[in-house]
């Protein structure tokens, strides 16, 4: 295990100039002849955004009725915009070999590098989101403080994890084409049962809020609201970190176990 995971990170460092030129060239060709080029990265988060913002704030009335709290609008922001990340990595990372078929076939391209070509490329388009979200957070009156800090580090861990999440489902899928479609299908009720749309804290169920412990799309969504809304620092909440500390090793364990179990017949079975 130890010497696949070596050799994982041995082939993700040797090529990463060629991984970061295929991750940038993988936007290039998304936005290839569309008139608004690079601009429908971000028309389409903000329809999004707009339409639960108006439903949710407008239609339903769930903004605070604090006037001192934060606008509903960031808080609603700060979990949309990491939800949209890990949406793609879970749609287009874990569907990465059936999108490189010829690096698997007939370049010699490590194919550990593969999903790291998604996961760039996705990690691209978010922060340039993230930096639509500090836009919205300035407007909104927030203040520039410490707590700000932590933006840079979730952000690289939440790369790093479904970068390694990836790797692992992207084998698993080109395998099974049940479980491509099983990947797909749990994308939707994750977003409704992570709390992109509700503070976890509220539900009054201690063992549903403990299953959400375990839940990496949750620890996410409410560490960048610490940071941009709460004003708490995410590991001050031991036990949530705690719990995702080991769904990140149960993660990267699998994940290097799958990859060494089937690299040999991807090419095959794709």
């Amino acid at each position: 295990m130890l010497k696949t995971f070596g050799e994982i990170l041995k082939d993700n460092f040797g090529w990463r100039k060629q991984v970061a030129r295929l991750s940038v060239f993988e936007l290039v060709k998304q936005s290839r002849g569309a008139a608004l080029g690079w601009s429908w990265f971000f028309i389409k988060p903000g329809m999004y955004i707009f339409c639960f913002w108006f439903a949710l704030e407008i239609g339903m009335r769930q903004g605070s009725s604090d006037p001192t709290a934060p606008p509903y609008i960031l808080w609603l922001c700060a979990g949309l915009m990491p939800w949209f990340f890990m949406q793609d990595m879970l749609n287009k990372g874990s569907d990465s070999l059936h999108q490189y078929p010829y690096l698997v076939n007939k370049i010699k391209f490590p194919i550990c590098c593969i999903p790291t070509i998604v996961s760039g490329g996705t990690f691209i388009i978010q922060l340039m989101l993230e930096a639509v979200l500090f836009v919205i957070y300035f407007i909104c009156g927030m203040p520039l403080d410490l707590y700000l800090l932590q933006v840079p580090i979730l952000l690289l861990l939440m790369f790093i994890f479904w970068d390694i999440a990836a790797l692992g489902l992207s084998m698993l899928s080109a395998m099974s084409k049940d479980f491509a479609n099983l990947i797909k299908t749990i994308s939707t009720p994750l977003f409704w049962l992570s709390g992109v749309l509700f503070d976890v804290a509220s539900i009054k169920n201690t063992f549903i809020q403990d299953c959400l412990l375990l839940n990496p799309v949750t620890f996410f969504i409410r560490s960048f609201r610490d940071a941009f809304v709460d004003k708490v620092w995410f590991w001050n909440d031991t036990k949530f970190v705690l719990c995702f500390v080991l769904v990140f090793v149960i993660t990267l364990v699998i994940s290097v176990f799958v990859y060494r179990a089937t690299n040999k017949e991807v090419a095959d079975a794709l």
